[in-house]
């Protein structure tokens, strides 16, 4: 299945999946992309790859779901790859891996909520960044306005979300949400991730 197909597959997936979102969740066209030959350039190492790009400092977020009526508990994982995309409609994109467990859950609901964390919240992160178990338990949130997804407290900010959009990349997918409300805390400072470690602002 080429790319295309797959982020068609994606949207299927998502239309068949648990309630319909808010918002209609359309397959976008690709541009036509030229593929690398493999005598242009030699594949990069996958470490250094991390190492290198691990200079690039990011916020962290966690991104929530509600819970389905099958579910005990609702839906999250940390992510680091969120991102504003567009001003005109108000949209955001998140990166996930297509071997998630907890994406699959995300997609059924349909929304999520962008919890984006403050400076003193990295064991929070980590609470988020395994895999399996109830990473809400003891973890105090309410309920996003509009998706219900969870609201963590003590964030710095939070976007709620509905899918707009489904996009394939490598061994990931590219998630683009439709904002439907946001808020800030406006005192305090991001929770940041640079080389490899958490890390804060320096005034």
């Amino acid at each position: 299945m080429g790319t295309a197909g797959m982020a068609a597959a994606a949207v299927r997936y998502l239309r068949s999946s648990g309630p319909a979102a808010p918002h209609p969740v359309e397959a976008l066209p690709r541009p036509e992309l030229r593929c690398v030959g493999a005598d242009e350039r030699a594949p990069v190492d996958q470490d250094v790859f991390r190492r290198v790009l691990g200079n690039f400092a990011t916020g962290v977020a966690v991104v929530t779901a509600p819970a389905a009526a099958d579910e005990a508990s609702p839906a999250g994982f940390a992510c680091q790859s969120f991102s504003s995309l567009s001003l005109d409609p108000p949209l955001v994109a998140f990166m996930v891996g297509r071997a998630s467990t907890t994406w699959p859950r995300i997609a059924r609901a349909g929304a999520f909520c962008v919890n984006v964390l403050a400076a003193g919240q990295g064991e929070l992160c980590r609470g988020f960044a395994v895999s399996g178990g109830d990473k809400f338990a003891g973890v105090a949130y309410d309920a996003a306005p509009v998706s219900g997804a969870p609201r963590l407290t003590g964030t710095v900010a939070w976007i709620d979300c509905a899918i707009h959009a489904v996009h394939t990349g490598g061994d990931h997918l590219i998630v683009v949400g439709r904002v439907d409300a946001l808020g800030a805390a406006g005192t305090g400072e991001p929770l940041l991730f640079h080389r490899g470690r958490f890390a804060r602002l320096e005034n």
